[in-house]
């Protein structure tokens, strides 16, 4: 990104646009809390506030992990301010039960898009947020064992659940008599945390809810209460009492995801690095250029620009710390959870262990081969891109012929059943995107992967993607492509009630494309419908990608699927098991994917699931080329 284009961010500005948030917590650290863990952060020479500071934002379970926080935030320009973390506690749920909820988390989200309900992991409130003093967050823990210590013998063994829906919220009411215990609960911690931590917290006195959805539109209800009825609230459970903490200056923020890697280009760029979080706030983004945001690093607390196309849009609770919890069915001692399992369990969901991972060299690459897996691309710059709606009238003749006015428009053009006019809904690739498809097979085949089939929409752009990419790979004689209507582009998108004239498998052989005649595809060319919605364009996708996998279920290789800039989201969502994103989240995030984008899966063989990891070659990023005129620079002109 352009430095000039940007204002050089000053910590000085970071500092005095929160100075307002920073003055209502301000006050004088009271008496210190003198732990074991605190000791060996001293000792390191970091400041006692600080060191608290990193304690508290760690969740207080290593000094290696508070003193790692500390190196990442060195140049964090709010280190030094009295802003604590803020806090609740949660009633969550485990086993069986926990299970079914998230399953019904998937498939609402899946059906029926995002709703609010899918920010959190399934929980009851027992408390509003609340702040608290990065020296007495130990006596927080210690209230929360004595209010379950205290209720220990009365809160009841089963959590009887009836499920409640109105237009706009669905979730399961705890019964009168067991939601006083809990309410009871709620109530000595609150107590307890004044007493030992100094808190304000403020319990729940209002119906005690465990929401499954929320905000939906109303045409979904009857879907989501079918959903709901599956989740049987009577299944085994141990219901656990768990306090989070959250950054209290990123509370109405959007929170995203780093997918990519990212080294930046300017001072005032952010680093990017797969798994990092970033807080953006939408309303405050008028300084970035398109394609760009303005966010604060989790991880550094940095402030700076960031390419939004590396990342993707998560929830909100993805970057609270969970901190301790009290599990009443098993009364086991507050200090024997301290989280040991958090390393594994973060927000109410399992997660394995991160496994090291490196796809820069051959051999992790050939590795790679004895597994399955799927390479998404996305075709190369076609050439309206550049000329726009008019370029077929730009490069025509009177008498319906091609001629080539730019050096960007391609030499030639295959022929066709019809007239040159089937060309204007079906472009072809430029010839910086015949470029961009030739340098990625150049450097697909450097890298050493092992391509063992290819797949493409039947679009001319992807089509001849692929054959420049097999070309490049010495694989274009050897290896026939397989065109798969059912991945083609959202119709909606496409002009005109009527979907696009596109080249047949005859005049695809005829224009000397490789291409299969014995391929059944999952979605014949005639099948695709104009003006689809966006539910049937996700469906068609997930049954096609489907299909392609089971197509060559014996090649432990890579199958390249060359579609559209949507089938990286559209084609590879299924096969992680994800939900389909909301279509206005997938319409924003779309439009940004590049030409010659990349998306990889492999698939677990233990496991039996599919895993994005990095592309095996690195992306292609280029500037704009303006058209320019000789005549211009005539005298007189």
């Amino acid at each position: 990104m352009n430095a000039d284009v940007k204002p050089v961010c000053r910590q000085e500005e970071m500092a005095a646009g929160e100075t307002q948030v920073y003055a209502k917590v301000h006050s004088k650290l009271k008496g210190r809390c003198t732990t074991s863990l605190l000791d060996p952060l001293l000792g390191m020479g970091f400041p006692a506030h600080t060191a608290l500071k990193a304690l508290a934002a760690t969740g207080r379970k290593t000094a290696e992990e508070a003193a790692e926080w500390l190196h990442c935030h060195c140049n964090d320009p709010s280190l030094d301010d009295p802003i604590p973390q803020e806090y609740a506690l949660f009633l969550c749920p485990t086993g069986p039960l926990l299970e079914k909820l998230q399953e019904f988390w998937r498939e609402s989200k899946r059906q029926c898009t995002k709703n609010r309900a899918h920010e959190v992991f399934p929980h009851i409130t027992l408390c509003d947020f609340f702040t608290c003093e990065d020296q007495k967050v130990e006596c927080l823990y210690e209230a929360l064992k004595r209010a379950g210590d205290r209720m220990l013998g009365s809160f009841p063994s089963v959590v009887p659940l009836v499920l409640h829906s109105s237009i706009s919220y669905l979730g399961f009411f705890v019964t009168d008599s067991h939601a006083d215990v809990i309410r009871e609960f709620a109530m000595m911690f609150a107590t307890e945390a004044a007493v030992l931590a100094d808190c304000t917290v403020k319990p729940c006195t209002k119906q005690l809810h465990l929401t499954l959805a929320h905000k939906f539109y109303p045409h979904h209800q009857r879907t989501l209460e079918q959903l709901a009825r599956a989740v049987h609230p009577g299944l085994s459970c141990q219901w656990t009492a768990t306090l989070y903490s959250r950054d209290m200056r990123f509370v109405h923020y959007q929170t995203l995801k780093a997918l990519f890697q990212y080294k930046p280009q300017n001072v005032d760029e952010l680093p990017l690095t797969p798994g990092d979080h970033f807080f953006v706030d939408p309303t405050q983004q008028e300084e970035a250029s398109e394609g760009w945001v303005i966010g604060v690093s989790q991880r550094t607390g940095c402030r700076g620009f960031l390419p939004e196309n590396y990342t993707e849009r998560v929830r909100e609770c993805d970057t609270w710390v969970k901190h301790r919890m009290y599990t009443f069915s098993l009364a086991m001692d507050l200090n024997s959870r301290k989280d040991g399992d958090a390393s594994s369990r973060r927000n109410g969901e399992i997660h394995p262990p991160p496994r090291p991972r490196s796809m820069g060299s051959i051999q992790a690459l050939q590795g790679a081969i004895l597994r399955k897996s799927v390479l998404v691309v996305r075709h190369g710059e076609r050439v309206d891109q550049i000329f726009g709606k008019s370029w077929l009238q730009q490069c025509s003749t009177p008498d319906g012929k091609y001629y080539r006015p730019d050096l960007n428009f391609p030499c030639s053009l295959p022929r066709r059943g019809n007239s040159i006019k089937d060309f204007e809904n079906d472009p072809p690739l430029s010839s910086c995107g015949i470029f961009q498809s030739r340098t990625a097979g150049e450097a697909l085949l450097s890298s050493g992967i092992q391509i063992t089939s290819v797949f493409t929409s039947p679009a001319l752009r992807c089509v001849q993607t692929a054959k420049h990419i097999l070309e490049e790979l010495k694989l274009e004689k050897k290896m026939k492509i397989k065109v798969e209507p059912g991945i083609y582009e959202w119709t909606k998108w496409e002009a005109g009630k009527t979907t696009p004239t596109l080249m047949t498998l005859d005049e695809l052989k005829e224009a000397n494309f490789n291409v299969s005649t014995d391929y059944r595809p999952a979605f014949p060319l005639a099948s695709l419908m104009p003006a689809e919605s966006y539910h049937e364009y996700v469906d068609r996708c997930a049954v096609s990608v489907e299909h392609i996998v089971s197509c060559c279920p014996q090649d432990m290789g890579v199958t390249l699927i060359v579609g559209h800039g949507s089938a990286l989201d559209s084609c590879i969502r299924p096969l992680l098991g994800l939900p389909p994103r909301d279509s206005a989240d997938f319409a924003q995030l779309v439009r940004k994917i590049p030409s010659l984008g990349m998306c990889f899966c492999e698939e677990n063989k233990e496991g039996g699931k599919w895993e994005l990891v990095a592309p095996p070659v690195k992306t292609l990023t280029h500037g704009s080329n303006s058209a320019f005129n000789w005549k211009n620079w005539i005298p007189g002109n």
